[in-house]
């Protein structure tokens, strides 16, 4: 009966991101209908494709509970692709610069889990704090300049469109989301993962390996920050050192919007997926009708505080 509920609450929440999306469409038709088509239709999944990437590696941190979040997922995305771009300045063969970017993020991941659940530090403090290292390495190691000379093919393959659709979205962004559906709705370790949201004492009483766990879910999200950093150069044609920035912000508020609990054990990634669209949907539409970017990111912000709140109220409910 549990899940049954669990899965009307998804749905309800999928059918909610919809009609929002619907409404963001149609208030663009009517206030400016030539910015709708195929080119925005690229735009939006062009950006959608980091910012999903970052939201998944933050929703399965939260979903796992334990006061679980990573901060630090903008740093380690500007500094997995700037780390890269060094590498393959000193020498490094193109052909291993993907490897790079993604060992980079896996790394940093790593460290951010090393702190949790090693040194037992907050998590909200310990990402908190490395997001500030890392974004902070990304500027001091370039100078705060983009560092240029990604090689041809990557360039290909990162501005490749396929049917107005962006190839890094459909070869990166899909088969991950698919593949943690997958993991999260029919494997056992998808099961540890709710388990530990919804009663992390109870989880380590049945004998699930919460440390052991956790580490790899931070490593997994690291592992998709330089996934991200990955695409951001093979889009942008350089590694830019504040290509993260407010990444933290939107991923936090994708995860939220999307139904998973900020305290863990609830949720699933079709409505990440989801909240992610629908986000960059709305920060195009306000670029397309020239509003600030210092707005949209309070507008970011403050749906943000809007999707905690509900969370609260249905938590208090319940």
């Amino acid at each position: 009966m549990n899940k049954v509920l669990r899965l009307d609450s998804r749905s309800v929440s999928l059918l909610i991101l919809v009609c929002l999306w619907v409404l963001v469409i149609a208030g663009l038709a009517i206030l400016k209908p030539a910015a709708l088509g195929g080119a925005m239709l690229t735009s939006v999944l062009q950006f959608s494709t980091i910012l999903a990437l970052v939201a998944l590696g933050q929703s399965l941190v939260i979903l796992a509970g334990g006061a679980g979040i990573d901060l630090s997922v903008g740093g380690a995305v500007s500094l997995s692709a700037i780390v890269a771009m060094l590498l393959l300045k000193a020498g490094m063969p193109s052909v291993l610069l993907p490897f790079a970017c993604m060992g980079a993020g896996l790394l940093l991941g790593l460290f951010n889990g090393y702190l949790v659940t090693r040194l037992r530090i907050l998590p909200l403090i310990a990402t908190l704090g490395t997001f500030f290292v890392f974004s902070g390495l990304a500027l001091a190691l370039t100078g705060g300049a983009a560092q240029s000379g990604v090689p041809q093919w990557m360039l290909s393959w990162g501005r490749g469109v396929w049917f107005s659709i962006p190839v890094p979205f459909l070869t990166a962004t899909i088969p991950v989301f698919v593949l943690a559906a997958v993991v999260l709705g029919y494997t056992a370790w998808g099961r540890w993962i709710y388990a530990m949201g919804h009663n992390e004492t109870s989880a380590r009483l049945v004998g699930i390996p919460v440390d052991r766990t956790r580490m790899i879910l931070y490593a997994l999200s690291g592992l998709l920050a330089g996934v991200a950093g990955l695409v951001s150069l093979a889009w942008l044609g350089s590694g830019r050192p504040n290509i993260g920035q407010n990444l933290e912000l939107e991923s936090l508020t994708a995860a939220m919007l999307g139904g998973i609990g900020i305290f863990g054990g609830r949720g699933g990634v079709g409505g990440v997926f989801a909240a992610v669209v629908l986000l960059i949907t709305l920060k195009t539409g306000l670029l397309q009708l020239n509003v600030n970017t210092v707005w949209q990111v309070g507008i970011v912000g403050a749906l943000l505080i809007v999707v905690l709140l509900a969370d609260r109220f249905y938590q208090n409910r319940r």
